[in-house]
């Protein structure tokens, strides 16, 4: 494992002129508000940087987005370094990953003890709250006055990592951050309504849907919903609007283990799992190849969507040691497909 500080990373950062960033796909808050706080700091030293992006910003995270953002992959022909952001491993970003690649040089900024330390330069502090803490170390490192832009990014990237708050990640530097943020002058009521205060319709359609597919297994300490392409369809929904319906799922009393499963598309099932106090989902997202926290972990399977229903229900129940509602034991082993 390539262990660095971020002393060391300030210094590779401070001798580069062009520097890419990558956030992970299906973009969170953490990992869109980190690339855009460190974007930003980059700028303000002059350094030619960019957010090389894939997919759609989620609409609830747009405010945050100023032109720091762009799709075209050629924009910077090999740059000096090639950057992830809030990235377990190279497949968070597939689509970039040749991009990524030809950097002169690349970097791993993350917090994710499921790291696999695939640049050339990595840190990973599992304990920070969220990617956005680290960022916000560095650009003090980078000697780079926060304003209100960057500001707002971190505290996006934290609240939103951190459950507003609510999360066991969340400790006394998390609040000292943000702190430091609020000094800085952030819009909290902007922030607030963007993020949580701002969804359509469409998003209380398809949440109701999912929950209409809970199954509670483990004789009542875990369950499982899912959403299909045709749920969306049938709703008017997006994706990105079913995000936050898993912590609905783990709020149920009684439940330690949740897990919720996205049809992406046909035979490509993206698991969700939420852990509430002993249970250890980084384990069952590590088992697929996937990765993660002990208590909010994902993985991507291959499959149907009832033969990923079949492997992730098995897997839960073999941690938990129970079966489902109706008391079907399910004897399913984990595997790694």
């Amino acid at each position: 494992m390539k262990k660095n500080t971020l002393d060391q990373i300030a210094s590779k950062l401070k001798e580069a002129k062009t520097v890419l960033l990558y956030p992970h796909i299906i973009m969170d808050g953490d990992t869109l508000g980190s690339s855009i706080a460190l974007c930003i700091a980059l700028r303000k030293i002059g350094k030619k940087a960019h957010i090389l992006v894939e997919d759609e910003i989620p609409s609830y995270l747009l405010f945050l987005e100023q032109g720091y953002c762009t799709y075209d992959q050629n924009i910077i022909d090999s740059p000096d370094i090639s950057i992830s952001i809030d990235c377990s491993d190279i497949e968070r970003f597939v689509m970039r990953k040749d991009t990524f690649l030809k950097g002169k040089f690349s970097i791993c900024l993350d917090h994710h003890r499921t790291n696999n330390y695939f640049a050339d330069m990595n840190y990973i502090d599992e304990f920070a709250g969220a990617t956005g803490e680290i960022v916000y170390d560095l650009i003090k490192l980078l000697e780079v006055e926060l304003d209100v832009t960057m500001a707002e990014a971190i505290y996006t990237a934290i609240s939103t990592d951190t459950g507003n708050f609510q999360y066991t990640n969340t400790t006394k530097t998390t609040h000292l951050i943000t702190a430091d943020l609020f000094d800085v002058g952030i819009d909290l009521e902007k922030i607030s309504v963007e993020v949580y205060q701002n969804i359509r319709h469409e998003k209380l359609k398809i949440t109701n849907a999912v929950l209409n597919t809970i199954e509670i297994l483990s004789d009542g300490k875990a369950d499982i919903a899912y959403v299909t392409q045709a749920m969306l369809e049938n709703t008017g929904a997006r994706m990105e609007e079913t995000e936050g319906i898993i912590e609905t799922l783990r709020n149920i009393g009684g439940v330690e283990i949740s897990a919720f499963l996205k049809e992406s598309k046909p035979n490509e099932i993206k698991v969700g799992l939420r852990a509430k106090t002993y249970g250890d989902v980084s384990l069952i997202a590590q088992s697929f190849g996937g990765g993660g926290h002990k208590k909010a972990a994902g993985c991507t399977l291959h499959m149907s969507l009832e033969e990923a229903k079949q492997k992730i229900t098995a897997a839960i129940n073999t941690q938990l040691g129970g079966s489902d509602i109706k008391g079907k034991e399910t004897t399913n082993s984990v595997n790694n497909d």
